[in-house]
């Protein structure tokens, strides 16, 4: 995946995630809860992931 991909797909797993989080605090669902604290977690991993991709790709294109 390219940089902006991973930061679209971390952002989408982000925002599924706390909404998923919140659903499941409103509704006393403890599993739906923890799903989306999990997915959360995975964008933004997933994020700095394609931060990261952008970091390097922009110091080796300054480089070049």
């Amino acid at each position: 995946m390219g940089s902006t991909s991973d930061k679209v797909s971390g952002l989408a797993n982000q925002a599924a995630g706390k909404v998923k989080e919140g659903v499941g605090k409103a509704t006393g669902d403890a599993k739906l809860e923890t799903e989306g604290a999990a997915q959360d977690a995975k964008g933004k991993v997933q994020k700095g992931i394609g931060d990261a991709k952008g970091a390097i790709k922009d110091a080796v294109n300054k480089n070049l």
